[in-house]
């Protein structure tokens, strides 16, 4: 420890006005491309991302949520900040999908994480299978154009960056098995249970 420190000793409530004031700023200063925040659900943590065009990542803690930022800052842009308040209306409607009191999302998008047929697929699925409903991954390709590309709408699901929000947790195996998902079995399984109450 510092003299400088020992006399002037640093709090956590330093350290978040200290944060809050830089996100503040370099939202003032048009530098925030990329807001983040934490929030917690039935499935655990979950982070949200927000550029300003819209939602770009909700990631649960399993995909590593440091990891997740710094794909944010390798693929986006580095300027990643927490601004919490960005992201309060993403957060407001999961929190009513998940207590049963909605059934689809409103919130603006920003696909640039997903491209070409992958997202593709992914608006299909975002526009055409609803709450409560499932669809085989031959189903989906069909719906998007392309009836062999059966793996290929599995990889679009087991990467799409906006999962719960864009629901790949409804597409499931021809037999009616859930087949893989981003956030675990356990979680894609939480989820259809609680569309189908």
């Amino acid at each position: 420890m510092t003299e400088l420190t020992a006399a002037y000793p640093v709090t956590d409530a330093d350290l978040a006005r200290l944060q809050a004031r830089l996100t503040s700023a370099a939202a003032d200063a048009d530098l925030l491309d990329v807001a983040y925040r934490l929030h917690d659900t039935p499935l655990g943590t979950l982070l949200l991302a927000a550029t300003p065009r819209g939602l770009v990542r909700v990631a649960f803690a399993v995909e590593g949520h440091d990891a997740v930022l710094q794909e944010l800052a390798d693929r986006v842009s580095p300027r990643v900040l927490p601004a919490p308040g960005r992201l309060d209306a993403v957060a407001r409607e999961l929190d009513e999908y998940f207590s049963g009191g909605r059934a689809s999302f409103d919130v603006p998008l920003d696909w640039q994480l997903s491209a070409g047929f992958r997202r593709t697929v992914l608006e299909h699925l975002a526009a055409e299978v609803g709450y409560g409903a499932t669809a085989s991954y031959a189903a989906l390709a069909t719906l998007a154009g392309s009836p062999r590309a059966v793996r290929a709408v599995g990889s679009a699901c087991a990467t799409n960056p906006i999962p719960v929000v864009v629901p790949c947790h409804r597409v499931v195996r021809s037999d009616g098995s859930p087949g893989r998902y981003r956030g675990g079995e356990q979680a894609k399984l939480a989820l259809l249970a609680l569309e189908a109450a």
